[in-house]
């Protein structure tokens, strides 16, 4: 069959500053090169694209049917669990609880996350921690206008923040205190692209890659009949995402990938760069020699956590951790001790680093 056309597209190319006012998630839009019309055989790639969570959506998938109402559908559902920017779903409804015992029985999907978060936050030993909320806030970050710091206590903060805060019995969540605020932005819209991957499959469709805020999930193969190819930005300070460079590429199917970096969402005060990327032990912006880190994992949830943490972590323990984590996999780029850029990737992904 001869070629129809196709296009390079470049998920950042749609992305308008005004995209970026409350949006507290880690900004990170790596570059995906989707050849959209097959060459080999009758198969049709379909492209949805949209906006949700405060954030751009955008799927490709081999089928002779759109689905993107049943994809919207879900996206609208998993915005009503866990959007912080929804005053209606779950998540802002468990941050404005009291102490007593949370049912919820009536979403699962909120029961699933919030006993993954746990488990990868006893693992990072907090480095990842979704009850960062206050932080986040404090520092201008989530949902909440940002506050002169000279005004916020941030070791009153402190005292509300910590996964050990949360219990979790079945479908039965309770704080320690009420002012224990749950932040999911470093891990639901990584959950949000293995949803819709699994919606997918149920179609029966092999052959699909979403990608939601830059969080991707994806599986067969893409258009040309090849491993989907996927970009990993240089990090380069530019918060309005006008400036951009491809650092590496890599060629992946069956997997989930998420990439965290502070050089899209920040700020300056007295020259002092202060990124979106909270630690929850010193409650403050990191201060690592990690710029950017991007995870490889079986999921799209367990990669978008990851990436925080390893953030925090910084790269020698980040490493040490990665090596007892069968199928975690990373490509750092980090700052030397002489302030150049270089980059460290771990053993099972170097075979996927293709041109671009």
């Amino acid at each position: 069959m001869k070629a129809v056309g196709y296009r390079f597209f470049h998920v950042y190319s749609i992305m308008h500053p005004s995209n970026f006012i409350n949006m507290k998630t880690r900004l990170f839009f790596p570059i995906l090169l989707l050849m959209l019309v097959s060459c080999k055989d009758k198969t049709v790639f379909q492209r949805n694209e949209g906006f949700i969570f405060n954030t751009s959506y955008h799927i490709s998938y081999a089928s002779n049917k759109d689905l993107h109402t049943g994809i919207r559908q879900e996206l609208e559902a998993f915005d009503a669990s866990l959007s912080m920017f929804n005053p209606e779903s779950t998540i802002s409804r468990i941050n404005r609880s009291d102490t007593g015992a949370i049912d919820l029985s009536g979403d699962p999907r909120v029961v699933y996350l919030l006993n993954e978060a746990i488990k990868i936050s006893e693992i990072t030993e907090g480095a990842f921690d979704i009850t960062v909320a206050p932080l986040v806030n404090a520092w201008g970050f989530g949902t909440e206008q940002r506050k002169s710091m000279s005004s916020v206590d941030i070791d009153s903060l402190m005292q509300f923040v910590g996964y050990e805060k949360l219990q979790l019995e079945g479908f039965k969540l309770s704080k320690a205190d009420a002012r224990v605020k749950l932040d999911a932005s470093a891990i639901a819209k990584g959950y949000a692209c293995d949803i819709i991957a699994e919606k997918l499959e149920q179609a029966g469709i092999k052959d699909y890659l979403v990608e939601i805020g830059g969080e991707i999930r994806m599986a067969g193969q893409n258009p040309k009949g090849q491993l989907w190819k996927v970009g990993i930005d240089k990090p380069m300070d530019d918060s309005l995402a006008v400036e951009r460079e491809l650092q590496a590429a890599l060629a992946l199917t069956g997997k989930g990938m998420a990439t965290s970096g502070n050089y899209r969402n920040f700020y300056k005060i007295q020259n002092q760069k202060l990124g979106h990327t909270i630690d929850p032990h010193t409650g403050k912006p990191i201060q690592q020699n990690i710029l950017s880190a991007t995870v490889v994992a079986s999921d799209a949830l367990t990669a978008d956590a990851y990436a925080t943490a390893f953030m925090v972590m910084g790269l020698e323990k980040a490493r040490a951790l990665i090596d007892n984590l069968p199928g975690l996999e990373a490509y750092f780029i980090y700052s030397d001790d002489e302030g150049k850029l270089q980059t460290w990737i771990s053993k099972g992904l170097q075979d996927a680093l293709t041109t671009f």
